[in-house]
């Protein structure tokens, strides 16, 4: 076989707290035979929602701070005291933007607090996983012993990215497979010495799957990465964040 394939999981019902996720996963992935070498990619929403990530901003008593940045960002203050209980620091602040370094290490618009796709109340928001790293090392150890495959596992969600316009999936849980790949020292076609290539390769394989799960109503909320080559080194999301030294744009 050449190239890759990408097989949306189907049926998967829409995912409520205390759900036994990776069982529910099992099920969905034996039609699709999954095999050595194949990638799982799940939206981090659905793990959420099976740990009962969501919050009700009506249990939400916003601090001064809170306050004040959103008078500055015309944001709801809840919805603000919430965005910084999840961050490290405050990037930047602007009318209808809020950007932070979340606790996990990224950075992102409102510390990727959801409403969407979440519930019909609008004041009920949805919280990041607590530990997508162990969440993905958790479904992996499920998923090989249910399926009987060890099965690299990869929780993604939708971000932007500075001076470009538009989402793309990102991985921000992983497990059994390199985040990022070092090709420094490769030769190109000419046979120079690649001097700073450093391969996003567990965002390339998000945002692929990524097409097929959606931002609206999709209802594919996990995707089987088939083809795609990668070192056996086991690795965690952390490794690709930019270190705060190192973020000119954080």
């Amino acid at each position: 076989m050449n190239g890759i394939q990408l097989f949306p999981l189907s049926g998967l019902p829409v995912i409520r707290p205390g759900d036994d996720l990776g069982r529910m996963l099992a099920d969905a992935l034996r039609p699709l035979a999954p095999q050595p070498g194949d990638v799982l990619v799940i939206t981090s929403k659905i793990v959420s929602k099976a740990e009962n990530r969501f919050a009700d901003l009506r249990d939400v008593t916003p601090s001064a701070a809170a306050i004040e940045l959103a008078a500055r960002t015309k944001h709801d203050p809840r919805l603000v005291e919430l965005i910084l209980r999840e961050s490290q620091s405050v990037s930047r602040a602007a009318p209808n933007v809020l950007i932070t370094r979340h606790r996990l290490g990224f950075v992102s618009a409102n510390a990727a607090i959801d409403h969407s796709n979440t519930s019909a109340d609008p004041n009920i928001v949805l919280l990041m996983p607590l530990d997508p790293d162990a969440s993905a090392r958790a479904f992996r150890s499920c998923l090989c012993e249910l399926t009987g495959v060890d099965m690299p596992v990869i929780l993604a969600d939708s971000h932007g990215r500075p001076h470009r316009l538009g989402t793309i999936g990102v991985a921000i849980g992983l497990s059994g497979m390199p985040g990022v790949e070092d090709w420094r020292g490769r030769p190109d076609l000419f046979g120079y010495a690649l001097q700073h290539t450093e391969i996003g390769l567990a965002d390339m394989i998000a945002s692929a799957a990524t097409l097929l799960m959606g931002q609206a109503a999709e209802s594919m909320p996990a995707t089987l990465v088939r083809g795609v080559q990668f070192s056996s080194r086991d690795a965690t999301a952390r490794e690709i964040e930019r270190p705060p030294h190192m973020d000119l744009y954080g």
